[in-house]
């Protein structure tokens, strides 16, 4: 069964609009730090500067509800499934237990020294399952 992590996020002043909603860009900011708390405590990589990477293919989020500057938010984590070269990533903005946004990531592991996608290694892999 694959892990699931919970990230809590910090809003910041500058994630707030003037309608005083988190914008959405600043929601798929904290969709992008959870992953990176899911590859080092899942994982066990840094995934940013390692020399094989993981990195984002293609993203679909929608949103589902308004999240607001007082709302406690946090991120719920977890990979839905592992192919040869990517995995897909699913994520869900929480605020108390409802779900306001919901985010789906197809991500490739990538060798930035030959500049090409390549299979997940087994470590991961075994990791991730």
């Amino acid at each position: 069964m694959a892990k699931t992590i919970i990230t809590p996020i910090q809003k910041r002043f500058n994630d707030i609009d003037s309608f005083w909603h988190v914008n959405n860009v600043a929601q798929q900011m904290y969709f992008d730090l959870a992953k990176t708390e899911y590859y080092r405590q899942v994982m066990k990589v840094d995934g940013t500067f390692d020399a094989l990477r993981v990195i984002t293919v293609s993203t679909h989020t929608d949103f589902r509800g308004q999240v607001r500057m007082d709302d406690d938010v946090r991120i719920e984590t977890t990979v839905s499934r592992v192919g040869n070269k990517s995995m897909t990533i699913h994520q869900r903005l929480l605020c108390g237990q409802e779900c306001r946004t919901e985010s789906s990531s197809v991500m490739v592991a990538f060798d930035y020294k030959r500049q090409c996608s390549v299979e997940i290694p087994d470590s991961w892999r075994e990791k991730l399952l």
